[in-house]
This record gives structure tokens, C-alpha cells and sequence, in this order.
């Protein structure tokens, strides 16, 4: 009886706590005027106990910058669409160093839950064509100083973070940037970044993940022309599952090992029932080869990939299914003079099925190590190319004895 009273003490406190959370809607200015000092201050006035609810059509052309939120909703109906006016954001932009990165919005705190069917708009055309014609672009994937494509959305320096039923559209760069943070959910997100010029889009990754840990990402949907997910350095404890992935460069740890002097991580992390269609790649480790300069931002940095496993993983018309690289935007003849300083083990590959594109002839599978990779495993392997004999290229793979494939040398070698 005892443990009833308590239970329905604290279920009456939680209620109540609920029903006086105090609530900030923000107004829409409308006729184009900027809508950002208007979030901003609702952000600020409920930082604590709240609820903001966006349910309108927002302009903004000024940096969501919103931060030390505890307990906050953000009930995301309506729709932001940030100005498509690269002098004012490539500036104004927050800067988040690792690879140029920048954002509109910075999103920041503990438990936080953004919720709400409403839509994320990057307006990333002007910029998709905009690169197109200047080629102002960072190395491997990267955003330049003088032509920063800013982030829609950044979940920074936060903790307890769910975001959930929310459409992104159209970003400059990548999708979402999970930036030095723990305990992060995303769930049920459709993105969507399309060209409608000759100019294609650009970097445009679903999600990257840096010096975060405990990472869920699920039930999404993604359009775009780059990585569906991206493993960069120091992500850790990572579950990426039930994802459609259309047109990207595949679910990937990495790019690793850029920066001379920097030691990167990924460990622990569980990708399953994937669907990857008209893709570059699958399931891939991209790392950087060595490189002479201790200065270099090209390659040269040293960690390890481990704990790795890709399971349920279907392909329709992927150029490379499988594919580790340790010569990732690295020049043939440095990689043979500076291999790879990272080092990769416990990766697992299991019941990863379906077509290759036939782009690289008969390879579905290409393991090429640097440094011997330890303990990298297949089962129910069962891939085919619609172009030639199905092979599979293994390089300094320590044993093969649990491949469930027959492995043959690089053609190069």
C-alpha cells in the first residue's frame, strides 16, 4: 500500500510539473522579416522547465544560438528556413573548428526534446550552386573559411537529447552535427537534400558524430549524394538502425586520421538493418594515409577503429558494398611512402546482401589495410555484380579464416 502512495505521490508530481511548465510560442513576424531575435528570446526567457513551441512559418537570418537549456520541449511544428544570404551567414555562422564546420543553430543543454512533424529548411540551393561555380570547398569533405555552408541544425556540448519526427531539407552541408555530447537519440527523421540545377548538392551528410558517445540514431529516411552517417573522430558507443539510405556514399566510421598530431577513436558501434540504395558505398572505414609534416591536415593522425559491426545490411546498386580504405584522399605514392598510423580490428561484417553497381567489375567486397587489421570477420555474406565474376580484394587482413569469402589480392599489388 505503502509503495502505491509513493508511486501515485510521484506520478502527481511529475503531472504537475508537467501542467506548470511554463510556455513560449513564438510569433512570426511575416513579409520576410527575420524571425531569429524572436527565437533567440524565447529560448532565453524558457531556458528552464519549458516548453517553446514553434508551430509558424519562421525566417531567420540571424544565429539560433541556444544554450544551458535544462528540461526544455521544443514542439517543432511549423517551419524554419534560414535566408539563402551567403554574406551574411558564411560569417555569422558559429565556427566549430573540425573541419571548418559551421552552424545556424547550436543547440544546447541537458534533456532536451524537440518534437513535432515540422520541417528544417537549409535553403541549400544558392549554395549548391554557388560551389559550383567557385569550388571553394575544405579538404575531404570539409567547409572552407571564406565560404562557410553553415549546419541547420548542431546538437553541441549537450546531454539527454531526443529529436524526433522532424524533416530537414535542403542543407548547405551536412545535415546534423552531433559535436562533443553524450546520451543523444534521433528518431523517425526524413532528409532530404535534392538539387533542382545542373549544380549538385554538396557534403551533404545525414548525420556526423565528433567526441560524442552514446549516440542513437533510427527509423530515418535519407535523400542526398553523401555519407548517410558518418563516424568521425572520437564517437563512441554508437547504435545506428532501421535506416533508408538513397544515393549516398554509404554508412561510414570516418574520414579518421586528417589532422598530423591528433589521435582519433571509434569504438563500439552497432549498425543494423540498413537499406542503402544507389550508393557509392556500403558499409565502409574511410582513414587517411601518413604524411611527412607533423602540421599536416591531410593525413597523418593516429587512433584506432574497433568493436565495428555492420548486421542486416541490404545494397541495390552500390559501386563499393564493403570497403575499407586506409588511402582516403590520399595520393597512391604517399600512401606507399607514409601507410596509415590507425590502426583497425574487431570489425564484423554479418549477412550483408545484395547487388553491387558493376562499377568496380566483380568487386563487391575491398578490405585494404595499411597496418594489419586484426580479427575482421564475414558470415552470410551474399553479394553479386552485374558486371563479371563476383571477387572479393583482401590487403594485410591478419587471418581470413573467418571470411565466409574467398579472398584475392588488390590487381595493383
Amino acid at each position: 500500500m505503502l509503495a502505491k502512495l509513493i508511486a501515485l505521490a510521484s506520478w502527481t508530481a511529475l503531472a504537475l510539473a508537467h501542467n506548470t511548465r511554463k510556455t513560449c510560442k513564438v510569433p512570426a513576424i511575416g513579409g520576410g522579416e527575420d524571425d531569429g531575435p524572436a527565437i533567440n528570446a524565447a529560448f532565453k526567457k524558457c531556458s528552464s522547465n519549458s516548453k517553446i513551441v514553434l508551430d509558424m512559418y519562421y525566417v531567420v537570418d540571424t544565429l539560433l544560438l541556444t544554450e544551458g537549456l535544462d528540461n526544455v520541449e521544443i514542439e517543432l511544428s511549423g517551419t524554419v528556413q534560414y535566408t539563402p544570404d551567403i554574406a551574411r551567414w558564411s560569417p555569422q555562422s558559429l565556427y566549430l573548428t573540425y573541419q571548418n564546420a559551421t552552424t545556424y543553430w547550436f543547440l544546447s543543454g541537458n534533456n532536451i526534446h524537440m518534437y513535432g512533424g515540422g520541417t528544417i529548411d537549409g535553403n541549400g540551393q544558392v549554395w549548391w550552386d554557388t560551389l559550383n561555380n567557385t569550388h571553394n570547398a575544405g579538404t575531404a569533405g570539409g567547409s572552407s573559411t571564406t565560404f562557410a555552408r553553415p549546419i541547420p541544425l548542431t546538437v553541441g556540448n549537450a546531454s539527454n537529447v531526443v529529436i524526433e519526427n522532424i524533416r530537414e531539407i535542403s542543407s548547405p552541408f551536412w545535415n546534423n552535427f552531433v559535436y562533443q555530447s553524450t546520451n543523444v537519440t534521433y528518431k523517425h527523421i526524413n532528409i532530404r537534400a535534392v538539387s533542382y540545377s545542373s549544380s549538385p548538392t554538396a557534403n551533404s551528410d545525414g548525420w556526423d558524430i565528433y567526441r560524442s558517445s552514446h549516440v542513437t540514431i533510427s527509423d530515418s529516411v535519407v535523400n542526398n549524394d553523401d555519407d548517410c552517417v558518418s563516424f568521425k573522430p572520437n564517437s563512441t558507443n554508437i547504435v545506428v538502425s532501421n535506416m533508408w539510405c538513397n544515393g549516398s556514399h554509404g554508412i561510414s566510421v570516418g574520414s579518421l586520421g586528417q589532422y598530423a598530431g591528433e589521435t582519433d577513436i571509434v569504438a563500439n558501434v552497432y549498425v543494423s538493418n540498413i537499406t542503402m540504395l544507389n550508393a557509392q558505398n556500403g558499409a565502409r572505414i574511410k582513414v587517411f594515409g601518413g604524411n611527412p609534416s607533423p602540421n599536416s591536415t591531410v593525413g597523418g593522425g593516429t587512433g584506432y577503429v574497433k568493436n565495428i559491426t555492420f548486421k542486416d545490411f541490404h545494397v541495390e546498386n552500390v559501386e563499393n558494398p564493403i570497403l575499407i580504405n586506409q588511402c582516403y584522399s590520399t595520393p597512391a605514392n604517399v600512401c606507399a611512402q607514409y601507410p596509415s598510423n590507425l590502426s583497425i580490428s574487431d570489425v564484423h561484417y554479418i549477412n550483408v546482401h545484395g547487388t553491387s553497381a558493376g562499377t568496380q567489375g566483380g568487386v563487391v567486397v575491398d578490405l585494404e589495410c595499411s597496418q594489419t587489421c586484426q580479427d575482421i570477420t564475414a558470415k552470410k555474406t551474399h553479394l553479386t555484380s552485374p558486371n563479371g565474376t563476383t571477387t572479393y580484394v583482401c590487403r594485410n587482413i591478419a587471418s581470413t579464416a573467418q571470411l565466409d569469402f574467398n579472398c584475392s589480392a588488390p590487381s595493383s599489388a
